[in-house]
């Protein structure tokens, strides 16, 4: 069974969703993160995604108080990313109540510092961001595209002793215009131990089925819940 992730993306300490990742598209929708998380778990989710987007654009966690209260105020599972760049960065998300980091821009950048994690921390606890546009990795709250390809840098990583990796396709990001099946399709058949993530364009309960039927590992979702397009209701199938 899919497991489903409802997103909470902060800046300046609030509830937002931007589109294809572009902040000038900022929208909010709560002023009250933790209010929301609360929601979330009272419907029976039992994780969360929680970005730090002052984080990702800054290179340093900006947000930590938030995660501290949702951790402090909530049993979710919480895997927290945005601005992770040091060991101390990493230490400090795991004190405010991570159960998991993700390493993005990071992992981009410095492959030893992310592999010293996976040791210190254990596989588990470090979930590998993997978010492209035309398959090429991109980082820094998606503001920066390089030219790494996501299946060599998905193998090198899978390699050294990842496990789990959140991949969004950019392009869908808060569009509403469906996951990117191919390319979650396309990590299944060449990386079938990966515990796969999708993230990005969910627009209806139908690509949550879709996805489960595809064996997909979790699904973010994000700005269709708080559209109120796909309802907790809805989604209460996947959460026994």
């Amino acid at each position: 069974m899919i497991t489903i992730i409802p997103a909470i993306d902060i800046i300046d300490g609030k509830c937002v969703r931007l589109t294809h990742g572009k902040f000038d598209t900022k929208k909010i929708y709560n002023e009250h993160p933790l209010a929301v998380a609360q929601e979330f778990e009272d419907a029976g989710i039992k994780r969360l995604h929680l970005v730090d987007l002052d984080g990702a654009r800054q290179k340093k966690i900006v947000n930590a108080a938030v995660l501290a209260e949702i951790a402090a105020n909530t049993n979710l599972k919480i895997d927290f990313g945005g601005g992770i760049q040091t060991q101390d960065d990493a230490d400090r998300a795991f004190n405010c109540g991570a159960a998991q980091i993700t390493a993005g821009s990071i992992a981009a950048k410095n492959r030893e510092m992310v592999l010293s994690w996976i040791d210190s921390f254990g596989p588990e606890r470090i979930i590998l961001g993997a978010d492209v546009k035309d398959r090429k990795i991109a980082i820094h709250g998606w503001q920066d595209q390089t030219e790494l390809d996501l299946f060599a840098f998905l193998g090198d990583y899978h390699s050294a002793g990842i496990r789990h990796i959140i991949s969004t396709d950019i392009s869908r990001d808060g569009a509403l215009t469906g996951p990117a099946f191919d390319l979650y399709t396309d990590i299944k058949s060449k990386y079938p131990a990966l515990n796969v993530i999708a993230s990005g364009g969910v627009s209806g309960i139908e690509d949550v089925e879709k996805l489960n039927e595809m064996n997909i590992d979790g699904v973010i979702i994000g700005k269709a819940l708080y559209e109120g397009i796909i309802t907790l209701e809805s989604l209460a199938p996947y959460l026994t």
